[in-house]
């Protein structure tokens, strides 16, 4: 039997669609998935994803522009919904000849995803659940992602097995076309054969490229990442239902703890009549300002956020980018033997 041919076939769909050698995508984590972490992912066989966050136009097109000149290879950009200048960014991903757009954040508007069909570029979107993505497919999303809770960084209620399980069979009955790749705690081979077996095009992984050699992220970062294991990946604490806290997946620390003392404070404080609603929720939202940036970048894993999926136990070393994508390959090509 051709293993490499076998895995080529449940992934065809997905790798097409991306034009890329494997559908293995690369996560959009921010501060990490720059030009050349994205790059490194396209050269290896995958797809390298830029995480735009909070760019402004000019920075994410100075950005593709880097990435270009690393990597002849495809390419996407994730694009957050919510940004304020949304529209613009879209005009500078035309205007450099993008591929891919990912939107994520929430559900986009119809127009959004009209504006990014109109000049030729494939749409994907997230979705947390089957009617969601049906929707989605309907406004023209021409791929879908789901992500289970299992994921880093900010996360929905649904587990990635029930996601799956939920959406992949309904899709392929109603939408065959459509490519739908799946993200969340994976972090081997065998995982994404199954997924693929299972009906996906394609998978998504963040966590398992973070220590990667071409990452940029702050060698205190990349430490506890190799240190941790899967149950210290846990969801912010929400204390109050009165006060939510969006649920986002991270390494507990000291800044963890420090964030449970500050809602009890903050809560205390607006029943005692110290403070507005308004005030104590905007409080409680702005302790995790810039903290992403902080632990990426500057290395203090004290007081940063540390965003990591469950997956993180399975990140035992520092390896190239093309050594982590050849080692996912060989373990789902010996996973599809047995």
């Amino acid at each position: 039997m051709d293993r490499m041919k076998s895995l080529r076939n449940l992934w065809q769909k997905g790798a097409e669609f991306l034009g890329s050698q494997h559908a293995i995508m690369g996560g959009a984590m921010t501060w990490v998935s720059e030009s050349g972490l994205v790059s490194a992912i396209s050269n290896a066989g995958g797809f390298g994803v830029i995480a735009c966050g909070a760019m402004p136009p000019s920075l994410l097109e100075k950005e593709i522009r880097n990435t270009r000149a690393k990597t002849s290879k495809s390419f996407g950009v994730n694009l957050i919904i919510m940004h304020p200048e949304l529209n613009g960014l879209i005009d500078i991903c035309v205007a450099e000849k993008v591929s891919h757009i990912v939107l994520a954040g929430g559900l986009p508007k119809a127009q959004t995803i009209e504006k990014i069909k109109n000049a030729g570029i494939k749409a994907i979107c997230f979705a947390p659940a089957y009617a969601v993505g049906k929707k989605l497919v309907k406004m023209g999303a021409d791929a879908l992602v789901i992500e289970g809770m299992e994921a880093g960084g900010h996360i929905g209620p649904v587990s990635t097995s029930v996601l799956a399980q939920e959406i992949l069979p309904e899709m392929a009955l109603e939408f065959p076309e459509i490519p739908v790749f799946i993200a969340g705690g994976i972090g081997r081979g065998e995982a994404i054969a199954a997924c693929l077996e299972m009906g996906a095009a394609g998978v998504q992984l963040g966590t398992r490229f973070v220590c990667a050699h071409e990452s940029i992220a702050h060698p205190n970062f990349k430490r506890a990442f190799l240190k941790a294991s899967a149950r210290d990946a846990v969801p912010s604490t929400q204390l109050d239902p009165e006060f939510p806290v969006i649920p986002v997946r991270a390494l507990a620390n000291k800044a963890t703890d420090e964030f449970i003392q500050l809602q009890k404070k903050t809560i205390d404080d607006y029943r005692a009549g110290k403070l507005d609603k308004k005030s104590a929720q905007l409080k409680i939202e702005h302790f995790w300002a810039g903290a992403l940036r902080r632990a990426v970048m500057d290395g203090d894993v004290e007081k940063g956020s540390l965003m990591a999926g469950q997956s993180v136990g399975m990140v035992k070393s520092e390896q190239s980018v093309a050594e982590i994508i050849a080692e996912l390959i060989a373990q789902a090509e010996e996973y599809l033997v047995d």
